[in-house]
């Protein structure tokens, strides 16, 4: 019988210490040459107890994803609040995604995605959480492009259209830059981007600099 937590309430904090775990181990080495008993020594349990928690290694990494992504998307509603225009709402959106940030305090975390697409291209299991992840970054961006057009800032668009083109797009900026792609850097990243959701929603914007830091971006 596999191993259970000693008690309640500890439980929720031992399961965030293993994700926390998971999560930097992927970063540092790859899910392949990750294993269960690292994650357990990492935080000082048992093997099996980890599998009580998550069941699967598949498993644990999508929650320790979804762990590493809680950053994100606190420091997403925090500048999404902050402003209703939606020149500045896309505008700090793509800074979040392509321009490196501070908020995740597990080095390398964008790797994760890397692991989760490998995984999900075989294993039902993973594709279906990919489905799911990828779901919820894509509402963010549809939800701002109907409040522009809500707002009249915008004209009438397919919100769900650009959510799925803008989000694939700054999916694949963002391996560049994670990739240090001499030809895509953060700064071209960003305005290529912006020029993107400028042309297709018909926003005019003045052009940015931004100040590049050391931390890695998200996706």
């Amino acid at each position: 019988m596999a191993a259970r937590p000693a008690t309640e309430g500890s439980a929720d904090q031992r399961r965030d210490a293993m994700l926390r775990a998971a999560a930097e181990l992927i970063a540092e080495r790859g899910f392949a040459d990750t294993r269960i008993a690292d994650v357990a020594k990492r935080v000082g349990a048992s093997p099996a107890l980890v599998i009580y928690y998550f069941g699967t290694k598949d498993r644990l990494l999508t929650e320790a994803l979804r762990f590493s992504e809680q950053s994100f998307y606190a420091a997403a509603d925090r500048l999404l609040a902050s402003t209703s225009s939606i020149e500045k709402r896309l505008d700090a959106l793509v800074q979040l995604t392509c321009i490196p940030q501070d908020y995740d305090d597990i080095p390398g975390a964008w790797g994760l995605w890397f692991d989760l697409w490998a995984q999900a291209f075989r294993h039902p299991e993973v594709k279906r959480d990919r489905v799911e992840l990828d779901q919820r970054w894509r509402s963010i961006i549809e939800r701002i492009v109907r409040d522009g057009i809500r707002a009249g800032e915008i004209a009438e668009v397919d919100a769900k259209q650009f959510a799925v083109t803008f989000a694939a797009l700054l999916d694949g900026l963002s391996i560049q830059t994670a990739l240090e792609d001499p030809e895509v850097d953060p700064q071209r990243a960003y305005g290529i981007a912006m020029d993107f959701a400028a042309g297709t929603l018909g926003i005019s914007r003045r052009a940015k600099r931004r100040r590049r830091s050391s931390a890695s971006t998200r996706r």
